[in-house]
């Protein structure tokens, strides 16, 4: 019987999309998934993938992609085709073409000029230091440029020779002429058009002066013919300048902004600046580190796109903040990999083990089934004289509950039979090395009579398991809130310095040599694995540990 479905939480949005196309507001829901190509996509990404996409999914809509391409300086061709990756990787496929900020330049440069005709924009000389000035406060108004009342001629003149390149980076802009005494920090007669003398990935060196993100987003949706224009609550207050734009320029739409609260997950860090920063200082391996957040490290890691894709529907869409707890993602990625992932042993610290009754020379092909309860088949592990268990599953000062070999003690091997220690072989250093034991060849599939044996232990044959590289993957951070740091600390100072823990000459049971990049399995009693996307090939296997078991090694 398989399990009910986890009911997905609360989307504030879909009867706000449902009620505009009920009144006619809008005919078909178009959204749009619009990130920055300045860094990988990560976790709170995949929450407004899920949405945008998934709102157009539900009412029959379309989203598009989007690159907000405004920054060239910042922007790498690497991450637009990792962000498109990411996105298909998850499930979802975005209309038509993907479209960028920068297919819109020509449109939002006119509308510039237009802005000046009307008295609305002027090109301001102020240095960025007296421009904060200038500003004010969120108790005190701002005040206006001395350059706000520059004539139409002269700004039009002006905005052209920045167009033509004779000015340096930051030596002039053009802003927007609103309300310096405005309450809305925003509406401050906000900067439309920098000056970055850098070539862009789209457009090569056509252009010096790019507009602001302010300045782009909206009248982006609007050329796009976006319905439903959705970003996190820190744009809320931004949405006046979006409208304002809307109503000062000849658009041919009228999209509507709406804001959520974006994912805040413990244990965490999702600033693109601090994620290249732990690239860039070589804190991980890469954005496509196991441990980071980003999806191309949870693909590496081994999350599926439905393990992800369920999370965000559990955490839901609603506008109050708060921080989810990241046992909901693993609980996520362990609901959908104990329903996919085929079993399979592994032993990641080996000691040999010699059954001394065992006739040698003899071997026995025993069936256990590739998973408990779905129909995956079986898989062929050779029984014989010699194998290999875990060193923890042998001790000679058993704590309180162990249920695993101790001197004299009896198990059974898992799918096989049940075993009892009867020496240990240790080196001139005192090391264990081998373990001499009786097996009881009457317990094949059954119980031994007159005596109950507790434990169970997974083994691999020695002669034909494959040998793999093992890693340990924990969280990244060692505190729940990474971003929280005393006087003059860094998150840097959070990072878990057991994040990583590599076990080489691990031993796998002989199917494990087949195993392709990518494949998924749980490594009975250890947890959940995938064979490395980068690292793992035949005869070279490398297997990335996912995430624990829900159970403790005393329920094996």
């Amino acid at each position: 019987m398989s399990k009910p479905e986890t009911p997905a939480a609360a989307n504030f949005l879909r009867p706000i999309v449902q009620a505009d196309l009920d009144t006619g507001h809008c005919t078909k829901v178009i959204t749009r998934f619009p990130p920055e190509p300045n860094g990988y996509l990560h976790i709170g990404h995949a929450k407004s993938i899920c949405l945008n996409f998934g709102l157009a999914e539900t009412f029959g809509g379309a989203c598009n992609l989007r690159f907000d391409d405004t920054n060239p300086a910042r922007e790498d061709q690497e991450y637009i085709d990792a962000i498109k990756q990411d996105v298909e990787w998850l499930g979802f496929r975005w209309a038509g073409r993907a479209h960028y900020a920068s297919d819109y330049f020509d449109q939002l440069h006119a509308w510039a000029i237009h802005l000046i005709e009307q008295g609305k924009a002027y090109v301001c000389d102020l240095s960025p230091e007296e421009a904060r000035d200038y500003r004010g406060t969120l108790t005190e108004p701002g005040r206006n440029s001395p350059y706000r009342e520059r004539s139409v001629a002269e700004n039009l003149e002006l905005f052209a020779r920045m167009r033509a390149g004779e000015f340096a980076d930051g030596q002039k802009v053009l802003r927007a002429r609103i309300d310096m005494a405005s309450p809305n920090m925003n509406l401050r007669d906000p900067i439309l058009y920098r000056i970055r003398h850098a070539r862009h990935h789209q457009t090569g060196d056509r252009w010096c002066i790019y507009p602001s993100y302010d300045f782009t987003h909206g009248q982006s949706d609007a050329i796009e013919g976006i319905t439903h224009s959705i970003c996190t609550l820190e744009f809320e207050d931004h949405r006046p300048l979006y409208e304002w734009f809307l109503d000062n320029l000849p658009v041919p739409s009228r999209p509507r902004q709406y804001e959520f609260a974006r994912l805040n997950l413990n244990y965490t860090i999702t600033s693109k600046r601090k994620l290249k920063q732990l690239v860039d200082e070589q804190h991980v391996s890469g954005w496509d580190d196991p441990r980071m957040s980003t999806l191309s490290g949870y693909r590496r890691r081994g999350y599926t796109p439905a393990a992800i894709r369920n999370f965000c529907d559990m955490i839901g869409v609603s506008r109050a903040g708060g921080v989810v707890d990241i046992g909901m993602l693993e609980f996520a990625i362990r609901e959908d990999l104990d329903a996919t992932a085929p079993r399979a042993m592994c032993v990641l610290r080996p000691l040999k083990v010699v059954i001394t009754n065992y006739p040698e020379g003899q071997q026995e092909q025993l069936e256990l089934p590739k998973h408990p309860k779905q129909a995956m088949g079986q898989r062929t592990l050779p029984f014989s004289r010699e194998l290999y268990i875990d060193r923890d599953d042998y001790t000679e000062n058993p704590p309180k509950g162990y249920k695993r070999l101790v001197p004299g003690g009896e198990v059974r091997l898992r799918g096989s039979y049940v075993i009892r220690a009867d020496e240990a072989l240790r080196d001139e250093a005192g090391n264990l090395v081998e373990l001499r034991c009786s097996y009881d060849p009457d317990t094949l599939g059954k119980n031994p009579e007159g005596r109950k044996v507790k434990g169970v232990i997974h083994w691999v044959p020695a002669g034909e398991s494959v040998t793999c590289e093992v890693r340990l993957y924990d969280r990244l951070f060692c505190s729940a809130n990474p971003e929280k740091t005393g006087e003059g600390g860094s998150f840097l100072d959070h990072i878990n310095p057991d994040s990583l823990v590599v076990l080489k000459g691990c031993r796998a049971e002989p199917d494990l040599a087949s195993a392709a990049p990518g494949d998924r399995f749980q490594f009975e009693r250890e947890g959940y694995f995938c064979a490395d996307l980068q690292d793992s090939r035949p005869g070279q296997l490398v297997f990335n540990r996912t995430v624990t078991l829900r159970d403790s090694w005393g329920q094996a």
